[in-house]
């Protein structure tokens, strides 16, 4: 794509589209008649479409671009790279989701990569893609955002990327990797950083999939910081979106992906704010409570591994702050304080709840500190008066209130000696938004962190 188709893409050409349409509706009866009508009255058409450019820069993986200019164009745009999902495309992606037509609201320009390898998923595995400048494809999908930077004269301070899955897990790659490109990331249903990393050649890692990769708040922070060893400027603000019942990618990389992102600002993991925006949707925002908080995170109860839909991707575009709304604060949360040291015991359970008006959410991580595995374990614990459970994940739960008992699912149902498992759940509640007071792992007393 040359300068001057650039430039094409932004003006446009809406006489000549018009013509054409006009033309074949006439079905060819009196064409100069037509033709005349249409210069008289015809109003301009959009010229605005996607088009896909080549030799854009550095590309090792051979990824395929394509950019979305709209008519309305600012002189100096922000930039969205928009990053697909397994088996998809950029252009599906275009018509499948609602950023370009976004993008013709508030004027910024929108990149949306295509994957080229088997299955169309992005490189978010290999030891190359997970360092800045390591080879494979964000190497690939930098380089086009370059290309804009040059040729558009887009605003290097207002770079953003989102995705979707396989998109979802490179947004927490890209920024990782390049903290300095990238002003903000939303995430949709992914993982953290690093979390899908293999060293045998596979791009698939079953046990992060299946959401048993459990690291500490540090150790996920450490892995995105690994990316760009060195590096001490600001860090790109993180939303993060997961629906409760994700198969695909299942849902406690959610909390992860928390961890990850709240211990690389430095903040608390702590809810500074929560709220419903949705009546599915419970969001929590860490570091501050303003519309553009260090981190957001967006729980969409009785969803699967179907994001972005019914408003997610204005939601992120306000995130960014390219809908010229939000807010952020100016104040965030001090570091967050040291995890007390566990006392010794046969198991060990960390428990916190995000509360609202009339429900909770908790996560459970349960950690066997015995010396054998558990097989088919069970985790029992009595709820305050009025709490009841209405949906959990990673566990079955029976009965839903009074003295409960959370099953395991069948991707972990093995707990081994030293390995820890994360489970959670929603519940309604009166009033008393209290956690239990003790837990019991197979009859075992637990130690509570």
């Amino acid at each position: 794509m040359t300068d001057r188709s650039v430039r094409e893409a932004a003006r446009g050409s809406g006489g000549r589209r018009a013509g054409s349409r006009l033309t074949a509706l006439l079905g060819g009866v009196l064409p100069m008649m037509a033709a005349l009508l249409l210069a008289l009255a015809a109003p301009p058409a959009s010229a605005a479409s996607l088009t896909e450019v080549t030799n854009f820069g550095s590309n090792p993986s051979s990824l395929r671009m394509h950019l979305y200019v709209p008519d309305n164009v600012q002189e100096r745009p922000p930039v969205l790279v928009a990053v697909h999902y397994c088996t998809g495309s950029g252009p599906a992606f275009h018509s499948g989701t609602e950023f370009a037509s976004l993008a013709d609201r508030y004027g910024f320009v929108v990149v949306y990569p295509s994957a080229t390898r088997s299955g169309n998923c992005f490189d978010v595995s290999s030891p190359q893609a997970l360092r800045r400048d390591g080879g494979s494809d964000p190497v690939g999908i930098r380089s086009m955002v370059g290309y804009v930077q040059q040729r558009l004269n887009a605003d290097p301070d207002r770079i953003y990327v989102t995705g979707a899955s396989s998109g979802a897990m490179m947004t927490n790659v890209l920024v990782g990797n390049y903290p300095d490109v990238f002003k903000a990331g939303a995430a949709f249903a992914g993982v953290p950083h690093s979390c899908f990393a293999t060293t045998d050649g596979s791009g698939w890692n079953s046990a992060c999939a299946n959401g048993t990769v459990d690291r500490t708040p540090r150790q996920w922070g450490d892995l995105a910081r690994g990316a760009y060893p060195g590096y001490s400027g600001p860090r790109p603000r993180m939303q993060i979106w997961h629906g409760t019942e994700d198969s695909t990618l299942r849902y406690p990389n959610f909390n992860e992906q928390i961890e990850q992102w709240t211990d690389v600002h430095g903040v608390s993991p702590t809810p500074a704010y929560t709220d419903r925006p949705q009546s599915n949707w419970v969001r929590t925002r860490y570091g501050g409570t303003g519309d553009q908080a260090p981190v957001e995170a967006v729980s969409v109860q009785g969803t699967g591994h179907s994001l972005p839909a019914g408003g997610m991707a204005a939601r992120a575009i306000a995130f960014f702050g390219l809908d010229g709304t939000g807010s952020t604060d100016p104040d965030p949360d001090p570091d967050p304080e040291p995890d007390p040291e566990p006392e010794p015991g046969a198991c060990r359970v960390a428990y916190t709840t995000n509360a609202w008006n009339t429900g909770l959410t908790a996560s459970v991580t349960v950690t066997n500190t015995g010396s054998a595995p558990l097989n088919g374990w069970s985790l029992s614990f009595r709820l305050p008066a009025g709490q009841t459970i209405v949906a959990g994940w990673g566990a079955s739960y029976s009965p839903g209130s009074g003295a409960v008992t959370a099953r395991p699912a069948s991707y972990n149902s093995t707990l081994a000696a030293g390995a820890s498992v994360r489970i959670g759940f929603q519940a309604s509640h009166t009033g008393d938004t209290g956690e239990p007071s003790s837990f019991t792992l197979d009859g075992a007393v637990c130690t509570t962190v």
